[in-house]
């Protein structure tokens, strides 16, 4: 009787979450927002808006040095940010090029597009994560 109470325990308790502190260096100015995206799933990435059980932020950029996301399912994810510098709640391009600055975690080199999700996904586990991105610009 006492295994069969345990294992209830265990099973109302349910599966435990991770939280992910990131931190945000390299901002160009204080204006506009930081439009942060979590996602596990490789074909939303970079640009997760369509992923239905990714996580969101908009920070105001004046504020955007350090950001959290708690309560997240451990696993594997990778994070996209923009400033978006005017608030217009998109990536403003010039010629293909961003006008906005842009950061990946991981800080993989960028070269021609984004970076795939396996050179910017890290692994959130059970307890705290946390992860440094540096914001580029190009204009």
């Amino acid at each position: 009787m006492a295994l069969a109470l345990s294992a209830t325990n265990v099973i109302a308790a349910g599966p435990a979450t991770g939280n992910l502190d990131v931190s945000i260096t390299g901002l160009r100015s204080h204006k506009g927002n930081v439009l942060v995206c979590l996602t596990a799933n490789p074909k939303f990435f970079p640009n997760c808006s369509k992923d239905p059980l990714a996580m969101k932020q908009a920070v105001a950029a004046v504020a955007a040095s350090t950001l959290q996301f708690h309560d997240v399912t451990p696993g594997t994810y990778a994070l996209a940010l923009i400033h978006d510098e005017n608030a217009n709640k998109k990536m403003d391009v010039q010629v293909f090029i961003p006008k906005e600055g842009f950061a990946f975690s991981r800080n993989p080199a960028v070269v021609f597009g984004p970076p795939k999700f396996n050179a910017a996904s890290f692994v959130i586990g059970a307890g705290e994560s946390t992860q440094g991105v540096k914001m580029k610009y190009m204009l």
